[in-house]
């Protein structure tokens, strides 16, 4: 039973990804169709995220009332549907309207699931399973780039990407029972009133885990969005190459997460951070430096390969930093926290792109991993690892 929900698990982290980076593959060929200026990704990218910043301050009290399994259900699919909306959207308007369902299921599943996991499994399972994550995040892209190519156009992409997260829906509501195997540890965990947002800010270590959970996915969000505008724009690679292409960035984080998972057995949650910061600064290097399309496509994989341990890390050390009964709270806010820096650092480099220039992006990206690193750093040292976090 428990390896079986495992592998249910395994499915909803791949559901995850696989829509997160449809938008920024898809949009070289979109904004042109839609009739709006590149820099308007942002705000579709800013919709969901808003989206997810309300859904994921509300996971605390939504997971005590119905468990991670009916959270997660239910979510996948409100995403599911949004998805299909935006495959029939025939304007920018009803782009924007769709992405506000979509940013309120991502949030939900996302905050649920990674507090489950981190609660109920070792940190090699949270690393495979953001794994799992990137597995979805790369296939995305193909999805998207076999529609273009093929001259079905970016709605055939999203309304395949639909599909499959109907199908998934269908399994998770099936698997309902399962998600019983841990729950009376669970409501051992969620005794006592969810805590406020005033509260989770006070507990020493709070707001450093929020800095770091906002610089982590302004970072990734940043990279997946605006890696094949700035292969096309900067590099002259061909739309419909670039989008593909685009999708290297997530393939490192795959194929980093897979390793990690077998690193976490010699390193604890703080030392595989460390190392993931250290290898993306090496890609943001080999993004800045002037050496052409080839070294561009490496920087992209190695800051993907760099990005891959710290989410799961992070997020596994949660209980070990603030303790298993308010993991599900401060996991809530570290979500929200970084669908904050999703929200607005996206957006605003595509303003820097259209004003002043896309050849910025490798120094945006040097300047976020650096704010990270900092905010990271604070945390350790206000909230030291229990012994045995390493999982």
């Amino acid at each position: 039973m428990i390896h079986l929900l495992l592998a249910v698990i395994y499915l909803s982290f791949i559901s995850l990804g696989l829509p997160d980076a449809l938008l920024g593959a898809a949009w070289p060929s979109m904004y042109g169709e839609l009739g709006v200026p590149v820099s308007y990704a942002g705000a579709v990218s800013m919709i969901i995220a808003l989206g997810t910043v309300v859904s994921s301050l509300q996971s605390d009290r939504l997971t005590r009332r119905l468990g991670a399994g009916r959270v997660t259900a239910a979510s996948v699919a409100v995403t599911a549907l949004a998805l299909f909306g935006f495959s029939v959207s025939r304007s920018f308007r009803a782009l924007c309207l769709w992405a506000v369902p979509y940013g309120l299921g991502a949030g939900s599943v996302d905050a649920a699931l990674n507090n489950y996991v981190a609660l109920h499994y070792a940190s090699r399972h949270m690393s495979w399973l953001h794994c799992m994550w990137g597995v979805g995040a790369s296939v995305g892209p193909y999805v998207m780039a076999h529609a273009l190519t093929g001259g079905l156009g970016w709605q055939a992409g999203y309304r395949c990407v639909s599909l499959l997260q109907m199908g998934l829906t269908l399994v998770l509501f099936v698997s309902l029972p399962l998600w019983r195997v841990h729950r009376r540890g669970e409501d051992a965990e969620e005794t006592g009133p969810a805590l406020g947002l005033g509260q989770i800010l006070r507990i020493p270590g709070a707001k450093a885990v929020m800095g770091t959970f906002f610089c982590y996915c302004a970072l990734e969000q940043t990279a997946g969005l605006w890696a094949s505008s700035y292969l096309a724009l900067h590099k002259g690679v061909a739309a419909e190459t670039a989008a593909g292409f685009g999708s290297l960035f997530f393939v490192g984080i795959t194929v980093g997460r897979g390793l990690s998972g077998f690193l976490t057995l010699r390193l604890d949650d703080g030392q595989m951070v460390r190392l993931g910061q250290a290898v993306a600064a090496a890609g943001c290097a080999a993004l800045l430096l002037p050496l052409g399309e080839r070294a561009a496509l490496a920087g992209l994989m190695l800051v993907g390969l760099g990005c891959a341990p710290i989410y799961p890390s992070v997020i596994h050390a949660t209980p070990a930093h603030f303790g298993a009964d308010r993991s599900q709270a401060i996991i809530g806010v570290q979500m929200a926290s970084a669908y904050v820096g999703t929200c607005l650092m996206p957006p605003l480099f595509g303003l820097i792109a259209a004003h002043v220039s896309v050849t910025l992006f490798p120094g945006y990206l040097a300047a976020l991993l650096a704010l990270m690193t900092a905010a990271h750093e604070t945390l350790l040292r206000r909230c030291p690892l229990q012994s045995g976090a390493a999982g």
